[in-house]
């Protein structure tokens, strides 16, 4: 299991990078997604998403758009452009940290 620690440092830049693929979410189905995704290795809380996603919104990267289904009311999470922007750089600078990480954990026989 991934800790909490490390999700948190990663979580915006797998909540931008779901959106971008799928468009459209809501909370659940993101907690849904990033387990199955991850084989199960990460499970998303909502004591750890819902802030995150209201951040996000905050700072202009997320727009909502509630919608009733079977009676309940649903919000879901979408892009701004800004936010599409904001999700090429953090997946660069996420790859850019993973290339120096196994610089240093991984380093070459001499």
């Amino acid at each position: 299991m991934i800790s909490k620690q490390l999700l948190k440092g990663t979580l915006k830049t797998i909540i931008l990078k779901l959106l971008e693929e799928q468009g459209r979410m809501y909370g659940y189905q993101i907690t849904q997604e990033v387990k199955a995704l991850s084989a199960g290795q990460l499970e998303l809380t909502e004591a750890a998403l819902y802030p995150t996603l209201h951040k996000l919104e905050s700072d202009g990267l997320l727009t909502t758009e509630k919608e009733k289904v079977n009676g309940r009311t649903r919000k879901y999470y979408a892009l701004t452009l800004t936010g599409k922007k904001e999700r090429a750089n953090r997946l660069s600078e996420f790859d850019e940290f993973v290339r120096v990480m196994n610089l240093i954990l991984k380093p070459k026989a001499t």
